[in-house]
Protein backbone atom coordinates (compact mmCIF):
# COMPACT_ATOMS: atom_id res chain seq x y z
CA UNK A 1 0.00 0.00 0.00
CA UNK A 2 2.78 2.43 0.96
CA UNK A 3 4.57 1.77 -2.17
CA UNK A 4 1.52 2.08 -4.13
CA UNK A 5 0.67 5.55 -2.26
CA UNK A 6 4.15 6.79 -2.97
CA UNK A 7 3.97 5.70 -6.88
CA UNK A 8 1.07 7.93 -7.39
CA UNK A 9 2.39 10.67 -5.37
CA UNK A 10 5.56 10.31 -7.74
CA UNK A 11 3.25 9.94 -10.92
CA UNK A 12 0.92 13.49 -9.59
CA UNK A 13 4.25 15.41 -8.79
CA UNK A 14 5.88 14.73 -12.33
CA UNK A 15 2.07 15.55 -14.02
CA UNK A 16 2.13 18.55 -11.72
CA UNK A 17 5.95 19.75 -13.11
CA UNK A 18 4.84 18.88 -16.99
CA UNK A 19 1.56 21.47 -16.46
CA UNK A 20 4.03 23.68 -14.88
CA UNK A 21 6.85 23.57 -17.15
CA UNK A 22 4.01 23.67 -20.39
CA UNK A 23 2.54 26.62 -19.16
CA UNK A 24 5.81 28.51 -18.99
CA UNK A 25 6.82 27.23 -22.28
CA UNK A 26 3.65 28.80 -23.80
CA UNK A 27 4.10 32.07 -21.50
CA UNK A 28 7.62 32.46 -23.26
CA UNK A 29 6.98 35.62 -25.18
CA UNK A 30 4.11 37.66 -22.91
CA UNK A 31 6.80 37.58 -20.49
CA UNK A 32 9.45 38.85 -22.45
CA UNK A 33 6.67 41.52 -23.42
CA UNK A 34 7.36 40.68 -27.57
CA UNK A 35 3.85 40.78 -29.63
CA UNK A 36 1.95 37.40 -30.02
CA UNK A 37 -1.40 35.85 -29.88
CA UNK A 38 -2.49 33.22 -26.91
CA UNK A 39 -1.61 30.18 -28.16
CA UNK A 40 -3.35 26.94 -27.98
CA UNK A 41 -2.48 24.85 -25.36
CA UNK A 42 -1.71 21.91 -27.69
CA UNK A 43 -1.09 23.44 -30.93
CA UNK A 44 0.53 26.80 -29.92
CA UNK A 45 -0.22 29.65 -32.87
CA UNK A 46 -1.24 26.85 -35.35
CA UNK A 47 -4.37 26.41 -33.47
CA UNK A 48 -7.39 25.08 -36.30
CA UNK A 49 -4.77 24.23 -39.09
CA UNK A 50 -5.80 21.53 -41.20
CA UNK A 51 -9.29 21.95 -40.07
CA UNK A 52 -10.89 25.18 -40.08
CA UNK A 53 -7.38 27.14 -41.65
CA UNK A 54 -5.51 26.23 -44.18
CA UNK A 55 -1.80 27.16 -43.57
CA UNK A 56 -1.95 30.39 -46.21
CA UNK A 57 -4.40 32.07 -43.85
CA UNK A 58 -2.40 31.61 -40.68
CA UNK A 59 0.71 33.25 -42.46
CA UNK A 60 -1.38 35.78 -43.94
CA UNK A 61 -3.10 36.57 -40.83
CA UNK A 62 -0.24 36.49 -38.49
CA UNK A 63 1.48 38.75 -40.43
CA UNK A 64 -1.16 41.52 -40.74
CA UNK A 65 -2.16 41.71 -37.27
CA UNK A 66 1.71 42.31 -36.14
CA UNK A 67 3.91 43.70 -38.61
CA UNK A 68 5.06 46.82 -37.87
CA UNK A 69 5.11 46.00 -33.91
CA UNK A 70 8.58 44.88 -34.47
CA UNK A 71 11.15 42.95 -36.32
CA UNK A 72 9.06 39.95 -35.61
CA UNK A 73 6.52 38.93 -33.35
CA UNK A 74 6.31 35.84 -31.00
CA UNK A 75 4.94 32.62 -33.06
CA UNK A 76 4.56 29.05 -31.05
CA UNK A 77 5.45 26.49 -33.77
CA UNK A 78 2.88 23.86 -32.03
CA UNK A 79 4.48 23.64 -28.56
CA UNK A 80 7.78 25.64 -29.18
CA UNK A 81 8.34 29.57 -28.80
CA UNK A 82 8.91 30.32 -32.28
CA UNK A 83 10.14 33.56 -34.47
CA UNK A 84 7.89 35.33 -36.97
CA UNK A 85 9.89 37.23 -39.11
CA UNK A 86 7.86 40.76 -40.01
CA UNK A 87 10.34 42.86 -41.59
CA UNK A 88 12.37 42.20 -44.64
CA UNK A 89 15.73 42.94 -43.11
CA UNK A 90 16.05 40.51 -40.67
CA UNK A 91 15.08 38.50 -43.27
CA UNK A 92 17.86 39.30 -45.36
CA UNK A 93 20.11 38.74 -41.77
CA UNK A 94 19.16 34.93 -41.27
CA UNK A 95 18.80 33.68 -44.63
CA UNK A 96 22.24 35.90 -46.03
CA UNK A 97 24.26 37.62 -43.82
CA UNK A 98 24.52 35.60 -40.63
CA UNK A 99 23.50 32.57 -42.67
CA UNK A 100 26.26 30.43 -40.62
CA UNK A 101 24.02 30.63 -37.47
CA UNK A 102 20.81 29.56 -39.63
CA UNK A 103 21.57 26.60 -41.71
CA UNK A 104 19.45 24.67 -40.65
CA UNK A 105 15.53 24.22 -41.43
CA UNK A 106 14.86 22.17 -38.44
CA UNK A 107 12.41 19.72 -39.67
CA UNK A 108 12.15 16.17 -38.68
CA UNK A 109 14.24 13.60 -40.84
CA UNK A 110 16.19 10.58 -39.66
CA UNK A 111 17.12 8.79 -42.80
CA UNK A 112 18.06 5.86 -40.65
CA UNK A 113 14.36 4.80 -40.11
CA UNK A 114 12.69 7.02 -41.92
CA UNK A 115 15.17 6.63 -45.52
CA UNK A 116 13.29 9.06 -47.66
CA UNK A 117 13.18 11.78 -45.18
CA UNK A 118 17.65 11.93 -46.29
CA UNK A 119 16.70 14.49 -48.71
CA UNK A 120 18.32 18.37 -49.46
CA UNK A 121 15.22 19.68 -48.65
CA UNK A 122 15.62 17.99 -44.57
CA UNK A 123 19.08 17.60 -44.19
CA UNK A 124 20.62 19.58 -41.56
CA UNK A 125 23.68 20.29 -40.30
CA UNK A 126 27.71 18.54 -41.73
CA UNK A 127 24.79 16.31 -43.48
CA UNK A 128 23.07 19.23 -45.72
CA UNK A 129 26.68 20.87 -46.36
CA UNK A 130 27.94 17.83 -48.11
CA UNK A 131 24.70 16.82 -49.59
CA UNK A 132 24.63 20.18 -51.55
CA UNK A 133 28.11 20.55 -52.54
CA UNK A 134 27.73 16.47 -54.11
CA UNK A 135 24.59 17.50 -56.02
CA UNK A 136 25.33 21.20 -56.87
CA UNK A 137 26.79 20.35 -60.29
CA UNK A 138 23.80 18.24 -61.15
CA UNK A 139 21.93 21.25 -61.46
CA UNK A 140 24.17 23.57 -63.59
CA UNK A 141 22.84 25.48 -67.09
CA UNK A 142 24.86 22.66 -68.84
CA UNK A 143 22.94 20.11 -67.42
CA UNK A 144 19.64 21.59 -67.84
CA UNK A 145 20.70 21.79 -71.84
CA UNK A 146 21.24 17.83 -71.71
CA UNK A 147 17.52 17.71 -69.83
CA UNK A 148 15.73 20.34 -72.47
CA UNK A 149 14.65 17.80 -75.32
CA UNK A 150 13.40 15.39 -72.93
CA UNK A 151 10.89 18.34 -71.45
CA UNK A 152 10.08 19.89 -74.89
CA UNK A 153 9.13 16.47 -76.17
CA UNK A 154 6.94 15.57 -72.99
CA UNK A 155 5.36 18.91 -73.81
CA UNK A 156 4.91 18.42 -76.73
CA UNK A 157 3.01 15.42 -76.15
CA UNK A 158 1.07 16.80 -73.79
CA UNK A 159 -0.57 19.68 -76.14
CA UNK A 160 -1.58 16.47 -78.59
CA UNK A 161 -3.78 15.01 -75.20
CA UNK A 162 -4.73 17.86 -73.78
CA UNK A 163 -6.18 18.98 -77.50
CA UNK A 164 -7.72 15.73 -77.94
CA UNK A 165 -9.26 16.54 -74.36
CA UNK A 166 -10.79 20.22 -74.59
CA UNK A 167 -12.46 19.30 -77.93
CA UNK A 168 -14.51 17.21 -75.96
CA UNK A 169 -14.69 19.21 -72.94
CA UNK A 170 -13.94 23.04 -73.48
CA UNK A 171 -14.62 23.28 -69.76
CA UNK A 172 -11.59 21.93 -68.08
CA UNK A 173 -9.80 21.30 -64.86
CA UNK A 174 -6.56 22.35 -65.73
CA UNK A 175 -4.22 21.68 -62.73
CA UNK A 176 -4.35 17.40 -62.82
CA UNK A 177 -3.55 17.79 -66.57
CA UNK A 178 -0.72 20.32 -65.80
CA UNK A 179 0.38 17.79 -62.56
CA UNK A 180 0.11 14.77 -65.94
CA UNK A 181 2.43 17.26 -67.39
CA UNK A 182 5.23 17.58 -65.02
CA UNK A 183 5.11 14.33 -63.22
CA UNK A 184 6.17 12.93 -66.78
CA UNK A 185 8.84 15.40 -67.26
CA UNK A 186 10.18 14.56 -63.52
CA UNK A 187 10.07 10.93 -63.44
CA UNK A 188 11.23 10.84 -66.97
CA UNK A 189 14.25 13.15 -65.82
CA UNK A 190 14.60 12.04 -62.15
CA UNK A 191 13.54 7.99 -63.09
CA UNK A 192 14.41 7.72 -66.70
CA UNK A 193 11.22 5.89 -66.51
CA UNK A 194 8.02 6.51 -69.16
CA UNK A 195 5.33 7.70 -66.74
CA UNK A 196 2.58 8.02 -69.07
CA UNK A 197 0.54 9.48 -66.33
CA UNK A 198 -0.60 11.82 -69.67
CA UNK A 199 -2.34 8.81 -71.36
CA UNK A 200 -3.72 7.21 -68.88
CA UNK A 201 -4.57 9.49 -65.58
CA UNK A 202 -4.21 6.22 -62.80
CA UNK A 203 -0.76 5.06 -63.84
CA UNK A 204 1.57 3.93 -60.81
CA UNK A 205 3.63 7.07 -61.19
CA UNK A 206 0.95 9.75 -60.95
CA UNK A 207 -0.88 8.25 -58.08
CA UNK A 208 2.08 7.94 -55.90
CA UNK A 209 3.06 11.46 -56.56
CA UNK A 210 -0.49 12.75 -55.75
CA UNK A 211 0.02 10.50 -52.87
CA UNK A 212 3.88 11.43 -51.68
CA UNK A 213 1.95 15.21 -51.12
CA UNK A 214 -1.32 14.44 -49.75
CA UNK A 215 -0.37 11.69 -47.54
CA UNK A 216 0.91 11.26 -44.08
CA UNK A 217 2.13 8.14 -42.08
CA UNK A 218 0.98 10.47 -38.76
CA UNK A 219 -2.06 12.36 -37.83
CA UNK A 220 -2.48 16.12 -37.26
CA UNK A 221 -1.64 15.38 -33.30
CA UNK A 222 1.26 13.35 -34.28
CA UNK A 223 3.12 15.89 -36.66
CA UNK A 224 2.33 18.16 -33.69
CA UNK A 225 4.22 16.06 -31.67
CA UNK A 226 7.51 15.32 -33.91
CA UNK A 227 7.46 19.11 -34.45
CA UNK A 228 6.92 19.94 -31.00
CA UNK A 229 9.80 17.19 -29.70
CA UNK A 230 12.11 16.02 -32.56
CA UNK A 231 14.36 14.42 -30.82
CA UNK A 232 12.24 12.79 -28.58
CA UNK A 233 10.74 11.49 -31.61
CA UNK A 234 13.82 10.36 -33.44
CA UNK A 235 14.24 8.63 -30.31
CA UNK A 236 10.99 6.85 -30.97
CA UNK A 237 11.76 5.80 -34.40
CA UNK A 238 9.07 8.03 -35.64
CA UNK A 239 8.71 7.88 -39.54
CA UNK A 240 7.08 10.38 -41.95
CA UNK A 241 6.78 9.18 -44.71
CA UNK A 242 3.48 7.25 -45.53
CA UNK A 243 4.64 3.60 -45.68
CA UNK A 244 3.47 3.07 -49.57
CA UNK A 245 4.71 6.07 -50.92
CA UNK A 246 8.67 5.06 -49.43
CA UNK A 247 8.40 1.06 -50.28
CA UNK A 248 7.29 2.56 -54.06
CA UNK A 249 10.29 4.97 -54.39
CA UNK A 250 12.81 2.94 -52.91
CA UNK A 251 11.49 0.23 -55.06
CA UNK A 252 11.77 1.76 -58.58
CA UNK A 253 15.12 3.47 -57.51
CA UNK A 254 16.82 -0.14 -56.76
CA UNK A 255 15.42 -1.75 -60.08
CA UNK A 256 16.50 1.61 -61.85
CA UNK A 257 20.16 2.18 -60.66
CA UNK A 258 20.68 -1.96 -60.91
CA UNK A 259 19.33 -1.61 -64.97
CA UNK A 260 21.42 1.21 -65.88
CA UNK A 261 24.43 -0.34 -64.44
CA UNK A 262 23.85 -3.81 -65.76
CA UNK A 263 23.27 -2.57 -69.27
CA UNK A 264 25.84 0.09 -68.77
CA UNK A 265 22.78 2.54 -69.81
CA UNK A 266 23.28 6.60 -69.95
CA UNK A 267 20.57 8.89 -70.58
CA UNK A 268 22.18 12.23 -69.18
CA UNK A 269 19.32 12.96 -66.82
CA UNK A 270 19.21 13.39 -62.97
CA UNK A 271 19.48 9.85 -61.96
CA UNK A 272 22.80 9.66 -64.12
CA UNK A 273 24.43 12.40 -62.32
CA UNK A 274 23.05 10.40 -58.90
CA UNK A 275 24.10 7.30 -60.11
CA UNK A 276 27.92 8.67 -61.27
CA UNK A 277 27.96 9.86 -57.21
CA UNK A 278 27.30 6.60 -55.87
CA UNK A 279 29.99 4.72 -58.48
CA UNK A 280 33.33 7.48 -58.58
CA UNK A 281 36.21 6.08 -57.54
CA UNK A 282 36.11 5.67 -53.52
CA UNK A 283 36.94 9.01 -52.06
CA UNK A 284 36.95 10.38 -48.51
CA UNK A 285 36.65 14.03 -47.11
CA UNK A 286 39.12 15.73 -44.59
CA UNK A 287 36.91 14.30 -41.92
CA UNK A 288 37.07 10.81 -43.01
CA UNK A 289 33.85 10.82 -44.35
CA UNK A 290 33.14 8.68 -47.61
CA UNK A 291 31.37 11.20 -50.23
CA UNK A 292 30.28 8.65 -52.18
CA UNK A 293 26.12 8.08 -52.47
CA UNK A 294 24.31 5.03 -51.15
CA UNK A 295 21.22 3.94 -52.61
CA UNK A 296 19.14 5.29 -49.90
CA UNK A 297 20.96 8.74 -50.45
CA UNK A 298 20.16 8.43 -54.41
CA UNK A 299 16.73 7.13 -53.62
CA UNK A 300 15.67 10.24 -51.18
CA UNK A 301 17.80 12.68 -53.45
CA UNK A 302 15.32 11.55 -56.32
CA UNK A 303 11.62 11.49 -54.18
CA UNK A 304 12.30 15.42 -53.36
CA UNK A 305 13.21 16.55 -56.76
CA UNK A 306 10.02 14.07 -57.96
CA UNK A 307 8.10 15.21 -55.45
CA UNK A 308 8.80 18.91 -55.38
CA UNK A 309 9.29 19.85 -59.14
CA UNK A 310 6.18 18.06 -60.31
CA UNK A 311 3.98 19.75 -57.41
CA UNK A 312 5.20 23.21 -57.16
CA UNK A 313 5.38 23.41 -61.35
CA UNK A 314 2.38 22.10 -61.90
CA UNK A 315 0.64 24.19 -58.98
CA UNK A 316 2.61 27.79 -60.51
CA UNK A 317 1.21 26.84 -64.07
CA UNK A 318 -1.86 26.25 -62.76
CA UNK A 319 -2.14 29.44 -60.93
CA UNK A 320 -0.60 31.25 -63.69
CA UNK A 321 -3.53 30.03 -66.38
CA UNK A 322 -5.89 31.15 -63.50
CA UNK A 323 -4.84 34.97 -63.63
CA UNK A 324 -4.46 35.08 -67.65
CA UNK A 325 -7.76 33.87 -68.40
CA UNK A 326 -9.40 36.47 -65.74
CA UNK A 327 -6.80 39.02 -67.66
CA UNK A 328 -6.96 38.53 -71.33
CA UNK A 329 -4.67 41.65 -72.52
CA UNK A 330 -1.72 39.80 -70.76
CA UNK A 331 -2.62 36.69 -71.90
CA UNK A 332 -2.54 38.34 -75.69
CA UNK A 333 0.76 39.83 -75.13
CA UNK A 334 2.46 36.47 -73.92
CA UNK A 335 0.72 34.72 -76.63
CA UNK A 336 2.44 37.78 -79.25
CA UNK A 337 5.34 37.16 -77.44
CA UNK A 338 5.26 33.14 -77.96
CA UNK A 339 4.70 33.24 -81.84
CA UNK A 340 7.31 35.32 -82.24
CA UNK A 341 9.99 33.38 -80.90
CA UNK A 342 8.05 30.40 -82.17
CA UNK A 343 8.67 31.92 -85.70
CA UNK A 344 12.18 32.97 -85.12
CA UNK A 345 13.30 30.04 -84.72
CA UNK A 346 11.49 28.14 -87.45
CA UNK A 347 8.37 26.62 -85.46
CA UNK A 348 10.21 24.96 -82.32
CA UNK A 349 11.96 25.97 -78.90
CA UNK A 350 15.19 25.77 -78.39
CA UNK A 351 17.23 26.18 -74.67
CA UNK A 352 18.50 29.58 -75.82
CA UNK A 353 14.92 30.79 -77.55
CA UNK A 354 13.26 29.87 -73.87
CA UNK A 355 15.43 32.49 -72.55
CA UNK A 356 14.28 35.19 -74.18
CA UNK A 357 10.54 34.71 -73.48
CA UNK A 358 11.00 37.80 -71.84
CA UNK A 359 7.33 38.60 -70.78
CA UNK A 360 6.32 35.13 -70.33
CA UNK A 361 9.08 35.16 -67.41
CA UNK A 362 7.59 38.04 -65.69
CA UNK A 363 4.05 36.74 -65.65
CA UNK A 364 5.55 33.06 -64.45
CA UNK A 365 7.30 35.47 -61.41
CA UNK A 366 4.59 37.21 -60.34
CA UNK A 367 2.44 34.29 -60.19
CA UNK A 368 5.19 33.24 -57.61
CA UNK A 369 4.70 36.49 -55.99
CA UNK A 370 0.64 36.31 -55.75
CA UNK A 371 0.80 32.33 -54.98
CA UNK A 372 4.09 31.76 -53.78
CA UNK A 373 4.05 28.09 -53.78
CA UNK A 374 6.28 27.59 -50.19
CA UNK A 375 4.44 30.23 -48.62
CA UNK A 376 6.70 29.86 -45.11
CA UNK A 377 10.56 29.74 -45.47
CA UNK A 378 11.53 27.48 -42.22
CA UNK A 379 14.75 27.99 -39.98
CA UNK A 380 16.27 26.82 -36.86
CA UNK A 381 18.27 29.16 -35.23
CA UNK A 382 22.46 27.41 -34.10
CA UNK A 383 23.47 30.27 -31.50
CA UNK A 384 21.58 33.07 -29.29
CA UNK A 385 21.16 36.08 -31.78
CA UNK A 386 20.61 39.61 -30.76
CA UNK A 387 18.60 41.45 -33.69
CA UNK A 388 21.13 44.39 -34.73
CA UNK A 389 19.45 47.63 -33.26
CA UNK A 390 17.09 45.78 -31.10
CA UNK A 391 18.67 44.49 -27.89
CA UNK A 392 14.80 43.06 -26.84
CA UNK A 393 14.63 41.03 -29.54
CA UNK A 394 16.67 37.84 -29.28
CA UNK A 395 16.72 34.48 -31.05
CA UNK A 396 17.54 31.70 -28.62
CA UNK A 397 19.32 28.59 -29.94
CA UNK A 398 16.99 26.08 -30.76
CA UNK A 399 14.13 28.45 -31.94
CA UNK A 400 12.23 27.10 -35.17
CA UNK A 401 12.11 30.84 -37.31
CA UNK A 402 9.16 31.07 -39.89
CA UNK A 403 10.11 33.81 -42.75
CA UNK A 404 6.75 34.11 -44.21
CA UNK A 405 7.37 35.11 -47.47
CA UNK A 406 4.19 34.28 -49.14
CA UNK A 407 2.81 36.76 -46.90
CA UNK A 408 5.22 39.20 -47.84
CA UNK A 409 4.89 39.02 -51.52
CA UNK A 410 1.30 40.55 -50.26
CA UNK A 411 2.67 43.68 -48.35
CA UNK A 412 1.90 47.07 -50.02
CA UNK A 413 5.23 48.13 -48.58
CA UNK A 414 6.99 46.44 -51.09
CA UNK A 415 4.63 45.91 -53.70
CA UNK A 416 1.86 48.77 -54.21
CA UNK A 417 -1.68 47.03 -55.50
CA UNK A 418 -0.30 43.77 -54.30
CA UNK A 419 -3.50 42.03 -54.97
CA UNK A 420 -3.46 43.08 -58.47
CA UNK A 421 -2.14 40.22 -61.01
CA UNK A 422 0.70 43.05 -62.51
CA UNK A 423 3.54 41.44 -64.43
CA UNK A 424 5.32 44.73 -64.70
CA UNK A 425 6.25 44.33 -61.02
CA UNK A 426 9.01 42.05 -62.51
CA UNK A 427 9.95 44.27 -65.95
CA UNK A 428 13.92 44.91 -65.80
CA UNK A 429 13.76 48.02 -64.21
CA UNK A 430 11.78 47.68 -61.38
CA UNK A 431 14.03 43.99 -60.48
CA UNK A 432 17.00 46.10 -60.75
CA UNK A 433 15.69 48.79 -57.42
CA UNK A 434 14.10 45.94 -55.56
CA UNK A 435 16.52 43.94 -52.95
CA UNK A 436 16.38 40.09 -54.04
CA UNK A 437 15.12 39.56 -50.61
CA UNK A 438 11.73 41.01 -51.19
CA UNK A 439 11.06 38.09 -53.33
CA UNK A 440 11.24 34.79 -51.91
CA UNK A 441 9.50 32.38 -54.28
CA UNK A 442 12.90 30.22 -54.27
CA UNK A 443 14.57 31.18 -51.10
CA UNK A 444 17.94 33.54 -50.56
CA UNK A 445 21.20 32.87 -49.77
CA UNK A 446 23.20 29.69 -49.88
CA UNK A 447 19.81 27.41 -48.87
CA UNK A 448 17.85 28.93 -52.04
CA UNK A 449 16.17 25.86 -53.86
CA UNK A 450 18.95 24.47 -55.63
CA UNK A 451 16.02 23.18 -58.43
CA UNK A 452 15.78 26.59 -59.20
CA UNK A 453 16.18 26.24 -62.67
CA UNK A 454 14.84 23.20 -63.44
CA UNK A 455 11.39 24.80 -62.43
CA UNK A 456 11.50 27.97 -64.43
CA UNK A 457 12.56 25.68 -67.40
CA UNK A 458 9.82 23.49 -67.20
CA UNK A 459 7.02 25.94 -66.27
CA UNK A 460 8.42 27.91 -69.23
CA UNK A 461 8.03 25.26 -71.86
CA UNK A 462 4.39 23.80 -70.17
CA UNK A 463 2.73 27.49 -70.82
CA UNK A 464 4.37 28.19 -73.42
CA UNK A 465 2.93 25.55 -75.55
CA UNK A 466 -0.31 25.94 -74.13
CA UNK A 467 -0.69 29.46 -74.80
CA UNK A 468 0.47 29.45 -78.62
CA UNK A 469 -2.29 26.44 -79.40
CA UNK A 470 -5.15 27.36 -76.66
CA UNK A 471 -6.76 30.11 -75.08
CA UNK A 472 -7.92 30.33 -72.41
CA UNK A 473 -11.03 32.29 -70.73
CA UNK A 474 -12.55 32.05 -66.82
CA UNK A 475 -16.24 30.44 -67.09
CA UNK A 476 -19.43 30.02 -64.26
CA UNK A 477 -17.51 26.84 -62.94
CA UNK A 478 -14.32 28.89 -62.18
CA UNK A 479 -14.00 29.65 -58.51
CA UNK A 480 -13.35 33.40 -57.84
CA UNK A 481 -11.72 34.25 -55.50
CA UNK A 482 -9.38 31.51 -55.22
CA UNK A 483 -9.91 28.81 -52.23
CA UNK A 484 -7.12 27.35 -50.73
CA UNK A 485 -6.62 23.55 -49.46
CA UNK A 486 -6.83 23.53 -45.94
CA UNK A 487 -4.79 20.02 -46.02
CA UNK A 488 -1.43 21.36 -47.60
CA UNK A 489 1.12 23.26 -46.49
CA UNK A 490 2.55 23.99 -49.85
CA UNK A 491 -0.07 26.43 -51.00
CA UNK A 492 -3.42 24.61 -53.46
CA UNK A 493 -6.62 25.32 -54.72
CA UNK A 494 -9.13 23.21 -52.63
CA UNK A 495 -11.04 22.24 -55.93
CA UNK A 496 -8.73 22.71 -58.99
CA UNK A 497 -8.87 25.31 -61.74
CA UNK A 498 -11.09 24.89 -63.76
CA UNK A 499 -11.49 27.01 -67.02
CA UNK A 500 -12.94 27.33 -70.58
CA UNK A 501 -10.71 26.59 -73.24
CA UNK A 502 -10.43 27.25 -76.96
CA UNK A 503 -8.57 26.31 -79.27
CA UNK A 504 -6.34 29.30 -80.69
Amino acid sequence: MAVGTVLVTALLMLLGYLLVKLRSTMRYWQELGIPCEEPHILMGSMKGVRSTRSFHEIWMSYYKKFRGTGPFAGFYWFQRPAVFVLETSLAKQILIKDFNKFTDRGFFHKPEDDPLSGQLFLLDGHRWKSMRNKLSSTFTSGKMKYMFPTVIKVGHEFIDVFGQHVEKNPITEVREFLARFTTDVIGTCAFGIECSSLKDPGAEFRTMGRRSVTEHRLSSVGIGFVNSFPNLARRLHMKMTAEAVEKFFMRIVKETVAFREQNNIRRNDFMDQLIDLKNKPLMMSESGENVNLTIEEIAAQAFVFFAAGFETSSTTMGFALYELAQNPDIQTRVREEVLEIWEKYKGDLSYESVQELVYLNQVISETLRLYTVLPVLNRECLEDFVVPENPKYVIKKGMPILIPAGAMHRDERLYPNPDTFDPENFSSDRVKERDSIEWLPFGDGPRNCIGMRFGQMQARIGLALLIKDFRFSVCEKTTIPIKYDKQQFLISSESGITLKVERV
